[in-house]
């Protein structure tokens, strides 16, 4: 998988993430797991599984040695909120 060069991985709020340096989730972007994990609450898909193998590399910023898998659960849980909120304002 190629190099991931987008922004979200210096955002802040990856930062308190668990580390993991080990097994396939190794080097895999937090920021692009946390993006797919919001998309995915945002819609409230049910999906709450990341495929790891579909992430981008990177050991650039925040999101250095952090853990894909929650990341993935943190930008779904934050996907529903917001989903929620969509709703009150569709209404």
């Amino acid at each position: 998988m190629a190099i991931c060069k987008s922004r979200h991985r210096y955002w802040n709020l990856l930062g308190a993430l668990p580390d993991d340096q080990g097994g396939i989730g190794r080097h895999k972007c937090c920021g692009c797991a946390y993006e797919k994990g919001y998309q995915a609450g945002l819609t409230r898909s049910g999906r709450i599984l990341v495929d790891l193998n579909s992430l981008h590399e990177s050991q650039a910023g925040t999101v250095r040695h952090k853990s894909p898998q929650a990341a993935y659960a943190k930008g779904y849980y934050e996907g529903v909120q917001a989903s929620y909120q969509t709703m009150k304002f569709a209404v």
